[in-house]
């Protein structure tokens, strides 16, 4: 896992060891009386027969010549060992349950119950269950909001530095890198303000891990000298979903510690088919990637101008950087504002998928977010802005003059820790006013909760609540699926 033990060279990226070791065992034929019991696919044949005998083949379990996950001495720490060089890193952990078990990870790592954590209160839901398995204590930095679009941006160097200034003891600070909108903030002189208190940096890029490989992209954890990263090379460095990264480099936390934290959650048995993703995404990326990433940024370049000359859409970009909590934008989130043609971004998603077959990343009340990425082709991106273009002439621009809703951080009364395990009672939503919440609440994607245990809920929130489920978006988090009602502190009378 450690990159520094022996030199890697370029040469050594084309390798793709554990992608190799399994292609090697499989060529032995070996007769299996192992798990997994379908055996190679003959005891789960209608799925074999549409997915492929290989991918069956490829479904095996630790053994000698296939190293293991959890204490890696041979094909899984050499392909680590390659990954954490092509990324900047000391140490990589190849995860099979996404950036939320690296995000958790990182927080376990550099926290023990008590010890504060500063973050922006926009983190994905897993920083929150880090912290309640923690037991850490959360100071939140306010992320700067765009108005006009509707969408918390990054957190400024100013805010963090006031919460470092206030909180010096705490342990670490946590930052977003970039958003799911594509918002980058100053992670250098957050990460340097940090380092001078002596709190580790922890950073979730499960949106930049493409970053790295191409100058036009802002810059990474590793680049700036985070102490941890989390990176979801299935969402944009190629490899198959669920298969994440962890990266640790410098001496504030130990690999011993961070081994130990992702074996008290981690499987044991990890997916090969998944870690032979990350291999080869990995490969692809340190040989191949800058000029691919060329190609998608012309993709992305490109949609973006035509998408603006269509009227009633606006395709931000770089331009909002210089404006609050905006340092550097990553140019293949395209999300587009939508509001002028008189829909939510909900209804646009729908319209998109109903009408024209096109399925977006997520949605918003006022924007859409599609992806650009490794697999687009000029094809798949004009048929986009093809169908933008069409959706926006039968819609035609409204005068729209209705006030954007940003919903304000809620007051928090109990930690989130001793809020998740204390007594709860089940209430109706529209009761539920003045409560303290007992669980989170969060619309998917992108998965920042509306309210987390031990915050007040306001009517704010539940009016929120009531506007999104109008909109048919997904709701997660609550016991109840339907968010009819949500449990709050307290006992059942």
């Amino acid at each position: 896992m450690e990159a520094g033990q022996n030199k890697v060279t370029k040469e050594d990226q084309s390798k793709t060891p554990l992608f190799d070791a399994v292609k090697r065992h499989i060529e032995k034929n070996i007769i299996p009386f192992h798990v997994p019991g379908h055996k190679y696919g003959r005891g789960l044949k209608e799925f074999t027969e549409f997915v492929g005998q290989n991918v069956m083949l490829m479904d095996l379990n630790g053994m000698e010549d296939l190293d293991n996950a959890n204490n890696p001495i041979g094909v899984i720490y050499e392909a680590e060992k390659l990954f954490a060089s092509a990324f900047g890193a000391q140490y990589a952990y190849f995860l099979v349950n996404g950036t939320t078990s690296g995000v958790q990870t990182m927080i376990m790592s550099a926290c023990e119950p008590g010890d504060e954590i500063i973050l922006p209160r926009n983190a994905h839901k897993s920083a929150f269950g880090g912290i309640i398995l923690s037991g850490a204590i959360p100071v939140y930095v306010q992320p700067e909001v765009n108005e006009e679009l509707g969408i918390t941006m990054g957190v400024t160097i100013e805010n963090v530095k006031k919460a470092i200034l206030k909180h010096p003891h705490a342990k670490a600070v946590f930052v977003i890198n970039p958003t799911y909108y594509g918002v980058a903030s100053d992670l250098k002189s957050i990460a340097r303000t940090a380092h001078k208190f002596g709190m580790a940096v922890l950073v979730d890029e499960a949106h930049g891990a493409h970053m790295g490989f191409h100058n036009d992209f802002p810059l990474t954890a590793m680049e700036v000298g985070a102490d941890m990263s989390a990176v979801s090379t299935h969402k944009t460095g190629g490899s198959l979903t669920q298969s994440s990264v962890l990266l640790l480099r410098g001496h504030r936390i130990q690999p011993e510690v961070v081994k130990q934290v992702l074996n008290l959650t981690m499987t044991t048995s990890s997916s090969y088919i998944l870690m032979c993703s990350i291999d080869v995404a990995r490969k692809q990326l340190a040989m191949y990637g800058e000029e691919m990433l060329e190609e998608t940024l012309r993709l992305a370049r490109m949609a973006r101008e035509e998408i603006n000359k269509i009227e009633g859409l606006y395709a931000f970009g770089k331009e909002l950087i210089g404006t609050p909590g905006v340092y550097d934008f990553d140019e293949t989130k395209l999300g587009i504002n939508v509001r002028r043609l008189g829909i939510t971004g909900y209804e646009a998603e729908r319209i998109l998928r109903d009408e024209y077959n096109i399925q977006v990343e997520m949605s918003d009340l006022y924007n859409i977010l599609a992806i650009i990425s490794l697999g687009d082709t000029q094809e798949s991106v004009e048929k986009l802005i093809e169908a933008l273009r069409d959706m926006a002439k039968k819609l035609g621009v409204k005068d729209v003059k209705t006030p954007t809703i940003v919903l304000h951080s809620p007051q928090v009364i109990v930690s989130p820790r001793d809020a998740f395990y204390s007594s709860k009672k089940v209430v109706e939503l529209e009761n539920a006013v003045g409560e303290i919440s007992g669980e989170m609440v969060m619309a998917y994607p992108p998965g920042i909760p509306l309210i987390l245990p031990g915050e007040r809920i306001t009517k704010d929130l539940v009016d929120y609540i009531k506007l999104l489920k109008e909109e048919d978006c997904q709701l997660q988090g609550t016991a109840d699926p339907y968010v009819n009602t949500i449990r709050v502190l307290g006992t059942a009378d």
